[in-house]
């Protein structure tokens, strides 16, 4: 296979990948967002809200994108464990979100330079600019000090 070309059972199997890490960081949102207490949390809980809605749409758009190229998608519902600690939980969301910054970029290198590659690198770029956006504001609400790695 040509490196122009779309390399579709490595899309689809990186895409499953990023997909699992997106459906576990919705509901990982999900549960902060109605479980954070305290000022800090009153803070961050309406930003995890509209996070939550975003995720629900771009994953919509990545589900489909998955079922266009002959993909039949399996997810498993992940178990969610929350510290009620909120520095740590926060703390934990950034890391998940990372993993799936990195697990979306990741299927960038098998979409080729086909026109349904560039639609689909596109998406797949603009969830990635808005994941790390995402994670820059959890990062400053978190109090970290250290950058991001």
């Amino acid at each position: 296979m040509s490196d122009e070309q779309l390399d579709t059972d490595k899309v689809l199997s990186t895409l499953q990948d990023a997909l699992q890490l997106q459906a576990q960081s919705i509901l990982t949102m999900t549960q902060l967002a109605g479980s954070l207490r305290g000022l800090p949390g009153t803070a961050v809980k309406q930003e995890l809200r509209r996070f939550v809605l975003d995720e629900l749409e771009e994953t919509y758009l990545l589900v489909e994108k998955h079922s266009a190229l002959g993909g039949e998608l399996t997810l498993e519902v992940p178990t969610i464990t929350m510290s009620r600690d909120p520095q740590k939980a926060l703390n934990d969301l950034i890391e998940l979100e990372c993993a799936a910054v990195a697990a979306l970029h990741a299927v960038i290198e098998y979409s080729g330079q086909e026109p349904r590659s560039e639609a689909l690198e596109h998406l797949l770029e603009h969830a990635i600019m808005r994941k790390q956006q995402q994670v820059d504001f959890l990062w400053h609400a978190s109090g970290r000090t250290e950058p991001l790695g």
